[in-house]
């Protein structure tokens, strides 16, 4: 039920969740769907540490005061399956009903990976490695805890259906997915992001942009017409309030537009399309210490330029989808002319990178501090990767993703 002065309507219908709330601050509007939507009354918060000290923290635990029971400050970068058994316990402990992050990236990802958790009696790192998607355990029972997502960052992960988690030991990160895990509600609250730094907003932004970007490029049967209108739409709301955020700090239409713009890039998961090379690389770059946002930077437009060398007719006309909306939006095609890009020779790499540079982002693997010694091991990793095997150009030979790799390197 909306609160009076909110926008409150569902993400993906029919899919029965997450709804999405804007027009309120989010205290206001996480403390009236607490009450009156989940009706619960012993919340356990995940908030990031940065945030914890601020007074935006304050706000939310004075909108929830008397039902809060728990407080987890800050799941540590790629979500530690350690932190993840670690809140499981303490969630059971304290017989939690409902579960409120503030903050982003691995808040997002462990919330849902610890209610698929304890859904299913996972406790110990034996029990939780039985969870991940690749596994064949039978029986697994859906979500039960609700989950209330405060986004401060674009990274998008409060609308989808899996999360990721690293396992400590092998640094590999596992997916986890179940058609139950996710957001029930997600607040968005451009007032909120301000506070976020300009790195990790505008680089999580651009992981948004290579959802759509890998989605308009996918060769998969589940893409359709009505999926590339989405991804279209999120790049048009992205692309030009990205570069308007680098200017105007303060620009919450600007703001809400990025916020909206990550739900479009997101409408073809719930339809089944695959992602590729960036995605599959990025999952991996993190465990080593890469940005959520920045994998993306510094991955997509050189797996571009890998599938527009490698791929057939088929693969380059995809990508021309995404040059028409660069072009097409005179903000992109301005920036693009003032960095010298011709409409007439670049490739869909060639405008993707330089809207990476105009952001003031990481383009190579030494800007985020990887060294040439790491790439055997990414190239493992990223051969046990599920969108491997769905990039535009298929990569079925750790040598093809060694290619990619020093072609990202420096």
């Amino acid at each position: 039920m909306a609160a009076e002065g909110e926008t409150y309507y569902l993400a993906f219908p029919p899919n029965p969740k997450p709804y999405i709330s804007t027009g309120l601050p989010f205290e206001k509007a996480c403390a009236h769907h607490v009450t009156n939507t989940f009706h619960a009354s012993k919340l356990y918060v995940i908030v990031s540490a940065s945030i914890s000290k601020t007074e935006n923290f304050a706000k939310l635990q004075l909108g929830l005061e008397g039902k809060i029971v728990g407080i987890r400050y800050g799941i540590k970068p790629h979500t530690p399956w350690t932190d993840v058994l670690e809140i499981v316990n303490d969630i059971k402990q304290k017989e939690a009903d409902l579960i409120v992050t503030l903050g982003a990236g691995s808040l997002t990802d462990g919330a849902k990976i610890i209610s698929f958790a304890l859904a299913n009696q996972a406790f110990t790192l034996e029990s939780l490695s039985r969870l991940p998607a690749p596994m064949k355990t039978p029986d697994l029972q859906p979500c039960q805890i609700p989950i209330i997502n405060i986004p401060t960052s674009l990274s998008g992960g409060e609308y989808t259906s899996t999360g990721g988690a690293t396992e400590v030991q092998t640094h590999q990160k596992h997916s986890f997915a179940h058609p139950s895990m996710g957001a029930d509600l997600v607040i968005l609250d451009p007032t909120l992001s301000i506070s976020t730094p300009e790195r990790i907003w505008l680089s999580t932004g651009m992981r948004a942009v290579d959802h759509c970007v890998e989605g308009l490029c996918s060769t998969s049967p589940n893409s359709s017409d009505a999926i590339d209108a989405a991804y279209t739409k999120g790049l048009r709301l992205l692309v030009p309030s990205l570069l308007q955020t680098r200017v105007d700090w303060g620009n919450q239409d600007a703001r809400l537009n990025e916020m909206l713009g990550v739900i479009e890039s997101l409408r073809g998961n719930k339809a089944g399309v695959p992602m590729g090379a960036s995605h599959a690389v990025g999952h991996q770059l993190g465990p080593v210490g890469v940005g959520h946002g920045e994998t993306s930077c510094v991955m997509l437009p050189h797996v571009l330029k890998y599938n527009y060398k490698y791929g057939n007719q088929n693969v380059r006309a995809l990508q021309k989808k995404v040059l028409n909306v660069f072009w097409d939006e005179e903000e992109i095609a301005s920036m693009l002319r003032s960095r010298g890009v011709s409409s007439e020779t670049a490739d869909a790499g060639d405008v993707v990178g330089a809207l990476v540079s105009e952001l003031g982002l990481p383009r190579k693997l030494k800007d985020v501090q990887v060294s040439e010694d790491k790439l055997d091991s990414l190239a493992d990793n990223t051969m046990k990767d599920r969108w491997t095997p769905t990039n535009p150009v298929p990569l079925t030979d750790k040598s093809m993703v060694l290619e990619i790799l020093n072609m990202a390197l420096e």
